[in-house]
């Protein structure tokens, strides 16, 4: 009986294995969505109200889409998304203006947001995961990086009192993160969402910038 119950404990602890059409992935499929992600977005904006009608959104690392589907859908025809990624997105709709672009280049995303009419945005959203290289320190190493990067984008575009919403690999580097979203944003969460694969490390961190200069 004590070596069934170490077999049963050892099992517990081994990763359900990546099923790549899991039912996110079907249900996505079935109700026309681009990627299962999409339903981490409804997820966080059902609990920290990120979306609403009218809104101007920046979306960072976009394709294949899926998170520009339901912010398109969310913030109706007043509202404006802009999609930016190092891929081409196919596009999606009337309100979503799609551009293939590094975010590390704050020039070009000064001079789109000027050619669509916009100073600041009311939301940065980011979605973005380092390309893995199956070592885990050094992935989640990079996916804190590419957060900077976001964080470096939304301290110039995101408007004061605006929210900020960006996932990341837990691990080493995590908790020093974590100190220097806090540092420059309010009411900073931090959220594993359902939708996640079993397997997986990400959570997503959502702060709001503070309303006035620190």
């Amino acid at each position: 009986m004590l070596l069934i119950y170490h077999l049963s404990f050892i099992i517990s602890l081994v990763p359900k294995p990546y099923t790549p059409n899991d039912k996110w992935s079907q249900r996505a499929a079935a109700e026309g969505y681009r990627a299962r992600s999409v339903y981490k977005l409804q997820e966080l904006d059902a609990r920290y109200r990120l979306l609403s009608e009218g809104m101007k959104v920046l979306d960072l690392g976009a394709a294949p889409g899926s998170w520009l589907q339901e912010t398109s859908r969310r913030i109706g025809p007043k509202g404006k998304v802009i999609g930016m990624d190092l891929m081409p997105i196919d596009p999606i709709a009337d309100n979503v203006s799609l551009y293939t672009q590094d975010i590390n280049n704050h020039t070009a995303i000064a001079e789109i947001l000027q050619k669509e009419g916009i100073e600041h945005v009311d939301l940065v959203l980011s979605d973005i995961a380092p390309n893995t290289s199956g070592v885990k320190d050094v992935d989640q190493w990079r996916s804190v990086e590419l957060c900077r990067s976001v964080m470096a984008v939304a301290a110039v575009f995101l408007k004061h009192g605006g929210k900020i919403v960006m996932k990341v690999f837990r691990g080493a580097d995590f908790d020093d993160f974590l100190v220097e979203v806090r540092a420059q944003y309010d009411d900073v969460k931090v959220k594993q969402v359902e939708a996640s694969r079993d397997r997986s490390r990400e959570v997503y961190v959502v702060g709001k910038k503070a309303a006035v200069m620190r």
